[in-house]
């Protein structure tokens, strides 16, 4: 049996360091997003009523394809990073928390790679 209080049994362990990064990274991605997205709308709108073949030669402009490959990955990323800080924070045995995290990673790393193999084979006609 312990007799030390749980504040005696905190002190001295000090926090883990990983929190600042992934908190920089969730803002970074987040105000990346906001041009991204306000370029992606502008550049819907442009396009309505376009067909394939159209919307193929505005993707195959290279600020474009660019454009929507950053969208992606920056979309992604972020999704991932609040999505983590939720599993964490809610889901309860260590062994459903890791499964989870990493289902979640691997699903959201697949679609993004579809997503910019997509955009790639559309702005090479493929």
């Amino acid at each position: 049996m312990e007799m030390r209080s749980p504040l005696g049994r905190a002190r001295g362990l000090g926090s883990a360091k990983e929190g600042i990064g992934h908190w920089w990274a969730q803002r970074v991605t987040a105000i990346a997003l906001v041009p991204l997205s306000i370029w992606f709308v502008f550049s819907v709108v442009g396009l309505l009523g376009a067909d394939l073949a159209q919307f193929q030669a505005w993707l195959g402009v290279f600020g474009n394809s660019l454009m929507m490959v950053l969208l992606v990955v920056a979309l992604f990323y972020h999704a991932y990073l609040g999505m983590q800080v939720v599993i964490e924070d809610y889901v309860g045995g260590e062994g459903a928390k890791v499964a989870t995290l990493m289902i979640t990673k691997f699903v959201l790393f697949a679609l993004a790679v579809s997503c910019v193999f997509a955009v790639f084979r559309l702005s090479f006609g493929g």
